[in-house]
């Protein structure tokens, strides 16, 4: 969406490591949050996303985003995109964990999908935009690699543009831009059991923060509560919460209700509640899944609106109709990252971010169900309004040098294979919903022997998506426990049984 707007102004590239259609968008099933009609309101959507995010959102940046929301949908069904009406021609709003009132629009159970096909189209269509597939973005290009010595509190660190490393050529090219705008997702591939596609490695957080930017909140890491239970499967596959906010209730493997001992709400409360609720039952049973049962949402229901998971299902010999679904708590959504102002800036001159690798302010300690959509295409819209102002003062930086490519041709790809396993096992093990002082400890211990693997193989290596994909989910990983250890009370997603 950024891109669209932005193109109006100049040309734009857009980079990305894998298919043009793979991200974490392209999963999102639930829907996208706004106010649609009475009786709900915006102070209620308010309310509700502050609520959720226990005390850490920015109110300024809550209200802004969601005054903005409406005009935001609009733009979307201006794109071609279409959200589910009810036999009267209103939107079929939804509900989900944390809300007060209906007020999520979907396409079925595919509306992450359904909204990135028909931004795609209008991408293909703008004369301006060339879009790059299968190009692994490296680093971010500032001052550092004129010579000048940076550091996180150097004042005016400025973004140039980014190496990036042609998949299919194995060169490392250099591209420079004015505006250089961060959408790269999440980061669920540094745990074992993750909704996020293989793609998901946390790589743009991690480029901002070796380029010095600031980044905020990387202690908050959103488990869904609810994803299919199936061994080896990656990614995992998510059940929405819509369909508990449809009526599904959580039950034991024994087929007894739990979510009223840990919440009012019940299967209905926010996923922090729902996924420490559910480890703390399959921790008490030594079970390794619950079970999600359907059976009051009825037939014709169940198969209107979750099509998708009807398949899924059905593909594995699970009649959802009929029989419990198997879940277990998968890591999901990152609240923290690249840290931004209401304008989508970071602390880094020219760079922006958007997505799940910002941290804005909206979601605070835990995200609320289906604002992050939203959240995207609002800052997506503020970066715009803020750069198209400015870029043509901005002037092209001369001297960039070329990326220096190491010598070695990757060997023994068991260090890289076995370096991500172990990664993965540490963060789900020690850093994971629960966590303990010892845990963390032990993890940072761990973490910083693998950074140092790592790095003498980066520093020899010819480069290769596989080596720089680790380096970055060593640095996630990295950041997500130290700022678990400065975290001295539980809040929102992050729960130290210590303290």
């Amino acid at each position: 969406s950024f891109a669209l707007k932005a193109a109006t102004h100049g040309k734009v590239i857009i980079i990305t490591k894998s298919d043009e259609d793979e991200s974490n968008t392209k999963y999102a099933q639930g829907g996208i949050a706004s106010v649609m009609s009475f009786p709900d309101s915006k102070e209620k959507h308010i309310a509700d996303t502050l609520s959720c995010g226990d005390g850490l959102c920015d109110e300024k940046i809550v209200r802004m985003v969601i005054e903005q929301s409406h005009e935001r949908i609009e733009e979307l069904i201006s794109w071609g995109a279409e959200f589910d009406k009810t036999q009267s021609g209103d939107f079929d709003l939804a509900r989900e964990g944390g809300h007060s009132e209906n007020r999520v629009l979907h396409h079925k159970d595919i509306t992450g999908l359904e909204i990135e096909r028909k931004i795609l189209a209008q991408v293909h269509a703008h004369k301006n935009i060339e879009v790059f597939t299968h190009h692994f973005a490296v680093d971010l290009i500032t001052q550092h690699h004129l010579g000048m010595e940076v550091k996180r509190s150097t004042p005016g660190i400025e973004c140039y543009g980014a190496y990036i490393l042609n998949n299919k050529t194995g060169k490392v090219e250099t591209v420079l831009s004015k505006i250089t705008l961060m959408a790269s997702g999440g980061a669920g591939q540094v745990y074992q059991n993750t909704t996020n596609p293989v793609v998901a490695t946390g790589d743009g957080v991690a480029m901002a923060y070796r380029a010095m930017a600031r980044v905020k909140h990387m202690e908050f890491v959103q488990f869904h509560p609810t994803a299919l239970y199936q061994p080896g499967s990656n990614p995992a596959f998510l059940i929405t919460e819509a369909v508990r906010g449809a009526g599904a209730v959580l039950r034991t493997r024994s087929g007894k209700e739990f979510m009223h001992h840990y919440d009012s709400r019940k299967s209905l409360a926010p996923r922090d509640i729902v996924a420490r609720a559910i480890d703390s039952e399959l921790k008490k049973s030594g079970d390794e899944f619950v079970y999600l049962d359907c059976a009051s949402i009825g037939e014709a229901h169940f198969r209107n609106h979750f099509p998708n998971i009807l398949k899924k299902c059905q593909s594995i010999g699970i009649n959802p109709l009929k029989d419990f679904i198997p879940v277990t708590p998968a890591a999901h959504y990152f609240c923290g990252g690249i840290e931004t102002d209401e304008h989508a800036r970071t602390s880094i001159q020219n760079l922006y971010a958007a997505g799940e690798c910002a941290c804005t302010g909206l979601h605070g300690a835990n995200r609320l169900a289906s604002n992050s959509l939203l959240e995207a295409l609002v800052f997506a819209h503020q970066a715009y309004r803020h750069c198209h102002q400015k870029v043509s003062g901005i002037a092209w930086k001369d001297g960039i040098p070329d990326w220096e490519p190491g010598t070695k041709i990757p060997g023994e790809m068991v260090l890289i294979t076995q370096s991500r396993k172990e990664l993965k096992e540490l963060m789900t093990n020690y850093v994971g919903i629960f966590r303990s002082d010892m845990r963390l400890q032990r993890a940072l211990k761990r973490t910083r022997l693998l950074y140092e693997e790592t790095e003498e193989l980066y520093d020899k290596w010819i480069l290769t998506p596989e080596i720089c994909e680790l380096r970055n989910m060593i640095n996630i990983g990295y950041l997500i426990i130290k700022a678990a250890m400065n975290r001295t009370e539980n809040r929102g997603l992050h729960f130290n049984v210590d303290n």
